[in-house]
């Protein structure tokens, strides 16, 4: 069994020399067509993986199409269509109407239309059926003089966060029983873990101001770290700066920075921009969707922490990662 983690996987066996303006690794490719750019993503969600069996569908629906819709947004993209694969143990009915809902209702908010796909049944082994498996691929297009992806943070940038951090995964760990908290803060954190907005406005805003960026789909710390990666810079981060609810705030200071640096399915954007764009950034700001400066890159390679005190930490968290050797 390989021991490699997932963006190792990728960079093996799939990562090839492109003629275009992005590829593999990147939020999105951006591939020039004729006067345009088209910026092209594509995500999967699978049962007992991204979502449990027993998730409202108009929900599933909502999130299916924003988790793709948040990867344009780190582009700078205005979404166009999208297409959809579906894979499904049976026809329910009741169960495609609520997804459809939830699905269109997104759809409409942002004039992305459903133009294709594909649907099949779910393999069945044995007597246990195939669980619902969800594929889309979203298009949309963005200035060609202003793209922008996760290789292009200079040393020397401000490092951003948007929104506040920790809570979708404080969401799955009170339904898994782990933690808990009163019934409308349990609320906001399901909330924010079934139906995340995807940051289409803040990310055309940023276009032009931001030098790199990605959203938080598996955790700060990973995709931060792959915006390093890609620009071939390093990063010292104030934890203390991170963005947070007031009753992440509540919880122990080891609880909080697990939440606030690993907790995937944010969608939140993490980007990087030049300090002489400080005052413009800060002034997109909205009280919904705070900005707020979480450190610098440097010309050293890798991620420092600082911890409350401003002193350098010492952690050994890490973001998700399917392929990732459990422990």
């Amino acid at each position: 069994m390989s021991g490699l983690g997932e963006f190792e996987l990728i960079a093996r066996f799939f990562t090839r020399p492109t003629l275009e303006r992005q590829g593999v690794g990147d939020d999105c490719a951006l591939i020039d067509v004729d006067s345009q750019t088209l910026a092209l993503t594509t995500d999967m969600l699978l049962e007992g993986v991204h979502f449990l069996p027993d998730v409202d569908p108009r929900s599933l629906g909502h999130k299916s199409l924003a988790v793709n819709l948040s990867d344009l947004a780190a582009a700078g993209a205005r979404p166009r269509c999208f297409l959809l694969g579906l894979a499904l143990p049976q026809a329910d009915e009741e169960w495609l109407f609520g997804f459809s809902q939830g699905l269109f209702a997104l759809a409409q908010r942002y004039e992305c239309a459903l133009v294709g796909g594909d649907m099949t049944r779910s393999v069945r082994i044995g007597d246990a059926s195939g669980g619902v498996a969800i594929s889309i691929t979203a298009i949309g297009d963005v200035p060609r003089e202003l793209c922008r992806g996760r290789s292009g943070a200079n040393i020397g940038d401000d490092i951003w966060v948007s929104g506040r951090l920790g809570d979708a995964m404080l969401g799955l760990e009170i339904r898994r029983g782990e933690l808990d908290l009163p019934e409308e803060q349990r609320a906001e954190c399901f909330r924010r873990m079934d139906r995340p907005e995807p940051r289409i406005a803040l990310g055309r805003e940023l276009l032009g101001l931001a030098s790199a960026a990605a959203d938080i789909s598996d955790g700060l710390l990973g995709d931060l770290g792959h915006i390093l990666d890609r620009s071939g810079v390093g990063a010292e981060i104030d934890t203390a700066a991170v963005p947070r609810s007031d009753w992440t705030r509540g919880l122990d200071i080891a609880t909080q920075r697990r939440l606030v640096l690993t907790g995937g399915d944010e969608y939140e954007l993490v980007f990087t921009a030049p300090t002489m764009h400080r005052g413009a950034i800060a002034a997109l700001a909205t009280p919904e969707v705070p900005l707020t400066r979480i450190g610098r890159t440097e010309e050293a390679t890798g991620m420092r922490l600082r911890g409350e005190d401003g002193k350098l930490i010492e952690t050994t968290l890490r973001s998700f990662d399917h392929f990732a050797p459990r422990t």
